[in-house]
C-alpha cells in the first residue's frame, strides 16, 4: 500500500511541476529593456546613400530608428547606421503580436493584438502610458522586413496630436501625451481605414472626419481618395489625389487644389515631401528633391532593376523596401525582395 501511495505522490508532483512550467512557458510575459545610452544626435550628412537594412525602420525624431517584429518594437540608432544595430531598447509581450508601430514627436506607439495601446518615450525606452483600445486587433503582418506595420499599419494613425484606432465599426482618437479617449464615434463599413492629413483631418472612402473632435466634414473632392506625401505610412499626408486623379493640398482646414499632385507622369513615382520639397523616384532610380537635389538610389554597382514596395520620408532621409522588379508578389516566396538587405536608406537633408 505504501508503494502505491509514495507512485501516487510522485505522480503528482510530476503532474503539478509539469504545469508549473507549462504556465511558466504559457503564460503572457512582458520584457522591457529600457535604453542605457545616450540618446543619440542628429547626424549632419551630405545627401547621399547611408545604409541598406533587411528590415523597415519608422524613423522617429529623425535620430531613431524602431522596428517591429512578430511580439518585439525594438529601436536603434543612429539612424545613418551601414546596418541595423544593437537595440537600444525594446519591448517584447507573449502571447499577443505587434499589429502596428506610430509615432508622433519622440512617443512612439505600438497596437497589439490583444488590443492594448502602448507608448513608449523614444529617447528612453521607458513605458509612457497605455490604455486598453478594443478587444483586439490585427496579428503581426510585417513578413521579413515588417514594413507594413511600420509604414502602413491597419487601422492605425496618428494626427494632430491623436492617435486614431479604426476597427469593429468605430473611430477612436486618443490624445499622444496621456493615452486618454478625446472621442469616438460609430463609422460606415466603407470607413473601416483611411489616413490623416497633415491639417488634421481623416479621409476614409466614405468620407471625412475631424480628428479634433470626430465631427463629421463636408465632402471636398470626391473619391475614392489616394493619399500623397504621408509623414509615414497614412498618417500626416500632405497631400491628396481625388477619384479623377487631381491632386490636392491638406495641410490647412479645407484640401487646396494643386496641379503638382496630380497623377504622375508614367515612371514617376512621388515619395512625399521633405522641408517643403517635393520627393519623388525616377525609372532609373533616381532620388529628386526639389529642384535641387538628384542622386542615383543604389549601393556601389547596384541595377536599377527594382520597384518600391513602402517607404518613408522625413526631414532628413529617405528610406524604401526594395522589390524585385518582376518577382513574386507573395513576400514570402523567393525572390519578392530585392537584396538580403532590401531597405535602402538615404539622407536628404
Amino acid at each position: 500500500m505504501s508503494r502505491v501511495l509514495l507512485r501516487s505522490l510522485a505522480a503528482l508532483v510530476l503532474t503539478a511541476a509539469a504545469g508549473l512550467i507549462g504556465w511558466r512557458v504559457l503564460a503572457p510575459a512582458e520584457v522591457w529593456s529600457p535604453a542605457a545610452a545616450a540618446y543619440p544626435a542628429r547626424a549632419d550628412r551630405v545627401p547621399q546613400v547611408t545604409g541598406r537594412l533587411n528590415q523597415a525602420p519608422l524613423i522617429v525624431d529623425d535620430r531613431l530608428r524602431v522596428y517591429a517584429s512578430k511580439r518585439q518594437v525594438r529601436a536603434d540608432g543612429p539612424v545613418d547606421a551601414k546596418s541595423v544595430n544593437t537595440a537600444r531598447w525594446s519591448l517584447r509581450r507573449w502571447p499577443a503580436q505587434v499589429s502596428g508601430v506610430v509615432a508622433a514627436g519622440t512617443t512612439v506607439i505600438s497596437r497589439w493584438s490583444d488590443g492594448q495601446l502602448i507608448a513608449i518615450d523614444g529617447r528612453t525606452g521607458k513605458e509612457a502610458w497605455r490604455t486598453a483600445a478594443g478587444r483586439s486587433a490585427p496579428g503581426f503582418a510585417g513578413h521579413r522586413t515588417g514594413a507594413a506595420t511600420v509604414w502602413a499599419p491597419v487601422g492605425l494613425h496618428v494626427g494632430d496630436q491623436a492617435v486614431l484606432v479604426a476597427g469593429g465599426g468605430r473611430l477612436s482618437a486618443y490624445e499622444v501625451a496621456s493615452g486618454v479617449r478625446r472621442w469616438q464615434i460609430d463609422v460606415p463599413a466603407g470607413c473601416g481605414d483611411g489616413f490623416t492629413t497633415a491639417g488634421g483631418q481623416y479621409f476614409c472612402a466614405t468620407g471625412g472626419y475631424s480628428v479634433a473632435n470626430g465631427a463629421a466634414l463636408t465632402p471636398y473632392p470626391k473619391g475614392p481618395f489616394v493619399p500623397v506625401g504621408c509623414a509615414a505610412g497614412l498618417s500626416g499626408c500632405a497631400g491628396l489625389r481625388d477619384g479623377t486623379g487631381q491632386g490636392y493640398l491638406t495641410g490647412g482646414a479645407a484640401p487646396q487644389r494643386s496641379d503638382a499632385l496630380d497623377s504622375a507622369p508614367p515612371g514617376v513615382q512621388v515619395l512625399g515631401f521633405s522641408r517643403g520639397r517635393l520627393v519623388t523616384l525616377t525609372a532609373d532610380r533616381h532620388l529628386r528633391i526639389g529642384g535641387e537635389l538628384d542622386f542615383t538610389l543604389a549601393v556601389r554597382a547596384e541595377e536599377p532593376a527594382w520597384k518600391p514596395g513602402r517607404w518613408q520620408v522625413t526631414d532628413d532621409y529617405v528610406a524604401i523596401e526594395r522589390l524585385t522588379g518582376d518577382g513574386p508578389a507573395d513576400p514570402a516566396a523567393p525572390g519578392h525582395y530585392f537584396t538580403a538587405d532590401p531597405v535602402i536608406v538615404a539622407s536628404i537633408r
